[in-house]
């Protein structure tokens, strides 16, 4: 088609000839060439050639010129009559080797401008043929780009006495900060002191079996950035309305009972309240996307124009659409796809610089089981998700299985993996009312003997937002013991004076 046209794909034959030419004058260079140029980006059948030779040669140590090159081709199949001639011009129009790399820079230039030629008319040949509707030709466009850019922006290999330098500026920085974590808060102490919070570059999966609260803790955790941060949130939920996640953030702000939330019949104080989060959760830069046919590359093109993006949220993974149509795909393919996907989400969040935080459906496994709490194996579709996650979170409540549990909204985030240390188990309140997680703290006397003795003691559980709490349970005659109780009711404001605390007690503070 082009040389119909009378046209040529773009393409530098001296800056080609430049590169061959420097190579076969001053072998030392082989090294940084092949580093910066690839066979493949040589738009000449020729040059091309020389360059696999040489690179075959540099890579079984022999030796690199053009005497020992001749031979080699002849060797390889690929000399030619016009071979040799050829060969002793590109060494007469090279004129010096010092400037080798800014040759391959052109080369690669060229062939960078070559492949988005060819990706534009397959996506030409695909608008005319009506291979697919609209949607399906700008993610299909989408995905040739993004692949383009894949690999472009490759730092290589760096003395280690400049990584240290950063290492040591970030070390600083967190000395100066107090001692403080050095990625994004979550909310939830405990939490971050475990996996020293949300870092740039991180791909953090929260996992759980539905009902489990896998988007109430993601809501939690990308409200408290955005009101603590300064920066932008991006959120994309595959599966609710943006109305509807509003609600949830209303409803865990506000601490107003989600479902007199969704009818309306609130009292004038919840009313005031529901007014105050409004406030708050406005003041944020919290932008949702409810599409649910988004795939990663959609994603992507969105975040990239957000200037002061600082945490992106997925809810959730097996929704999203892959490479492909998104249809059609048998179990082991589509595992595939969810594992490609993956892969796809961590690059991003090298790439964009922030931490991604993805949410992730747990499959039956663990239903047959007695410890029904979630092990990596028990990732849908699991794939390569494990590997790719820095840091993976699953929720467990006991008392979704066991509704006689002691303490039915006590919930477990179940650390399964961890690149920054330590993996665990820690407690947090879930608030159903609210749609929402707390932290709980737990304060004893210095007398305590032990965990055993501990419990015994009456609990207090306060809500510090809005100047509400509830007051400590009465003593039931047996022992002292008072139960933690999750569901918060009986709401009352807090006296003006100050009350006289319990012995021990159990702190749960919303995030």
């Amino acid at each position: 088609m082009e040389e119909l046209l009378g046209r040529q794909a773009p393409h530098s034959a001296p800056a080609e000839q430049a590169v061959i030419g420097a190579m076969l004058i001053d072998p030392s260079c082989i090294p940084d060439v092949i580093e910066k140029v690839k066979s493949d980006e040589f738009y000449i059948q020729a040059n091309r050639d020389i360059f696999d030779t040489i690179f075959a040669m540099f890579s079984y140590g022999q030796s690199v010129d053009a005497v020992t090159v001749l031979e080699q081709m002849k060797v390889r199949g690929v000399f030619k009559d016009t071979t040799q001639q050829y060969l002793m011009e590109v060494m007469q129009v090279t004129p010096t080797a010092a400037n080798v790399l800014k040759y391959a820079a052109i080369v690669r230039d060229q062939a960078l401008l070559r492949n988005l030629h060819t990706a534009a008319d397959e996506i030409n040949t695909m608008i005319f043929e009506g291979s697919g509707g609209a949607d399906a030709m700008l993610e299909a466009a989408e995905r040739k780009i993004y692949a383009l850019r894949q690999g472009r922006n490759v730092g290589g290999l760096q003395p280690i006495s400049m990584v240290i330098q950063r290492v040591y500026a970030n070390l600083s920085e967190a000395a100066s900060s107090g001692g403080g974590i050095p990625g994004l808060a979550t909310g939830l102490p405990d939490l971050d002191q475990t996996i020293l919070g949300l870092n740039a570059g991180e791909l953090i999966l929260i996992a759980a079996r539905p009902g489990m609260g896998k988007t109430s803790l993601a809501l939690n955790i990308a409200l408290h950035v955005g009101k603590t941060s300064g920066k932008t949130v991006a959120v994309f939920s595959l599966e609710m309305a943006r109305e509807q996640l509003t609600t949830r953030l209303l409803a865990g702000e506000g601490l107003v009972d989600s479902q007199k939330l969704l009818t309306g019949k609130l009292s004038a104080d919840e009313w005031r309240r529901v007014g105050a989060a409004a406030t708050t959760i406005s003041a944020t830069d919290i932008r949702i996307d409810d599409n649910p046919s988004l795939s990663v590359a959609d994603m992507n093109a969105q975040c990239r124009r957000i200037p002061n993006l600082g945490l992106v949220v997925i809810d959730y993974l097996q929704l999203m659409q892959s490479a492909g149509s998104g249809h059609g795909w048998s179990n082991e393919s589509r595992t595939q796809a969810v594992s490609d996907m993956s892969r796809m989400l961590k690059i991003m969040a090298k790439e964009l610089n922030i931490p991604v935080i993805c949410l992730s459906q747990l499959s039956r496994a663990n239903e047959a089981r007695q410890n029904k709490r979630p092990m990596l194996s028990d990732l849908r579709e699991s794939g390569a998700i494990e590997q790719d996650a820095d840091i993976v979170l699953a929720l467990y409540r006991d008392g979704y299985y066991n509704k006689e549990c002691e303490n039915p909204n006590l919930a477990e985030a179940i650390i399964l993996k961890n690149r920054h240390g330590e993996t665990g188990t820690l407690e947090l309140m879930w608030l159903p009312e609210y749609t929402t997680f707390a932290a709980i703290e737990k304060k004893y006397d210095d007398d305590d003997y032990g965990y055993h003795r501990a419990r015994r003691a009456r609990a207090v559980c306060r809500v510090r937002r809005g100047g509400l709490h509830v007051p400590p349970a009465p003593d039931d005659g047996a022992g002292g013991t008072a139960r933690l109780r999750g569901r918060l009711c009986a709401l009352q404001p807090w006296p003006a004076r100050r009350r006289e605390r319990p012995r021990r007690g159990v702190r749960a503070r919303t995030v």
